[in-house]
């Protein structure tokens, strides 16, 4: 399969390639919301910093190139945005506002999302896995797949809202973060 594009819009957010330039920027956002996003993933249940965001766009990168991931930061034209002061809090995409990607698998692409705690209850992150999913049917997947753990009914309202349909829940693999269940429910959307 190719890769997806580098940058995908609509008229409220960006989807822009995650690059090794925004290491403080992602370190900042992800880490002034490790409690909120801790709470339900692991790689932030004990804080993001500059260590962590700088594995982070490693590891990516790589699997990039490898064609196993593909991650992008979310932008979307707030006023922090429009009030920054330098390009690394702000570009002419907006402010970074959390993260979102794409995992294949043989048979499906699943996607994934995370939002900063002040970008929550705006509906990005279902604009965001509007244009994943999109993505993934032009680039030929059968299917794609959302997971979130049973209690968390914020992720799960994002597939709801997009047609998905819940098809079952499954053990989630260890480690946990502390406010998940262990249990995995499953969204899939088959190509039109």
């Amino acid at each position: 399969m190719e890769a997806p594009a580098e940058t995908l819009t609509d008229d409220v957010i960006v989807l822009r390639r995650w690059k090794p330039e925004q290491l403080s920027v992602l370190a900042e956002v992800a880490g002034d919301s490790a409690a909120h996003l801790g709470a339900w993933m692991i790689w932030a249940t004990n804080g993001y910093g500059k260590q962590e965001a700088g594995e982070f766009l490693a590891t990516t990168a790589r699997n990039w190139a490898e064609g196993k991931t593909y991650d992008f930061a979310i932008y979307a034209d707030t006023a922090a945005a429009a009030e920054a002061d330098t390009a690394a809090e702000a570009d002419a995409e907006g402010e970074v506002v959390g993260g979102t990607g794409m995992i294949t698998h043989p048979d499906r692409i699943e996607i994934g999302y995370w939002l900063s705690r002040h970008h929550t209850g705006r509906g990005l992150a279902t604009r965001a896995a509007r244009l994943l999913t999109a993505e993934a049917f032009r680039l030929g997947a059968p299917e794609v797949e959302i997971r979130h753990d049973v209690k968390n009914v914020a992720s799960g309202a994002v597939p709801a809202r997009l047609g998905f349909t819940m098809t079952g829940d499954e053990a989630a693999e260890p480690p946990l973060a502390p406010a998940c269940t262990g249990v995995n429910r499953i969204w899939r959307l088959k190509r039109p």
